[in-house]
């Protein structure tokens, strides 16, 4: 059993079959090459919907700090997760600033990426260990590719930590068992195309995870 983020919400019909399914979080993409990205008059409209009912995420690409505290003047999110080349430093003055927890996504290939992740133990509230993107791919994360669940199975993270990339509802079930993750976050695997959550799929994620709320 795991805690279940479904991630690149923008509808509202996908953010309550989320919350129906036992979702813990909502992620709401705030970067615009991406296909899941929401405008602000959508991610207002998401955000008070989600209110008292699941955590909100917003996901952010080495934002300038404007930008960052431009949405969170306008959204009262629970989560900014970073999914850039963000420092320390910037971690760690926006959890100050704003109060906001931070959740900082780690490409990881082979167990010296989790060096990298210690930096940031004063500086973060959540890691998220993606793969890493395939060569000439415009988008962070795994882009639906897994990256050997091995590597982490014994890891032992300063901080909770989310496991991410190629999780679909077949496969959810094997990688919390191996990694024994507490956290699980799909974007791509519950869509029916790009950029298109299915709400059947994210019924049988949640399913699959044995989702907790």
């Amino acid at each position: 059993m795991a805690k279940v983020k479904i991630c690149g919400i923008s509808t509202g019909e996908a953010l309550e079959a989320s919350i129906a399914g036992g979702a813990s979080y909502a992620g709401f993409v705030f970067y615009d090459k991406s296909p899941r990205a929401v405008d602000r008059t959508s991610a207002r409209r998401l955000v008070k919907q989600a209110k008292d009912r699941i955590e909100t995420v917003g996901l952010m690409v080495n934002p300038a700090e404007s930008f960052v505290e431009e949405i969170l003047f306008e959204l009262p999110l629970d989560i900014i997760q970073l999914h850039g080349e963000e420092t320390p430093a910037f971690c760690a003055w926006l959890r100050e600033r704003h109060g906001v927890k931070i959740c900082k996504a780690f490409p990881i290939e082979s167990e010296k990426d989790f060096v990298w992740a210690q930096e940031y133990e004063e500086a973060i509230d959540l890691a998220l260990f993606d793969a890493k993107p395939p060569k000439g791919a415009e988008l962070p994360g795994g882009n639906a590719v897994p990256f050997d669940w091995r590597l982490v199975a014994n890891y032992r993270a300063f901080c909770p930590w989310m496991l991410a990339g190629g999780l679909t509802p077949d496969n959810v079930a094997e990688a919390i068992a191996l990694t024994h993750a507490e956290i699980v976050d799909v974007s791509s695997g519950v869509e029916s195309q790009r950029g298109v959550k299915d709400l059947d799929k994210i019924a049988a994620f949640c399913q699959a995870a044995g989702a907790q709320g």
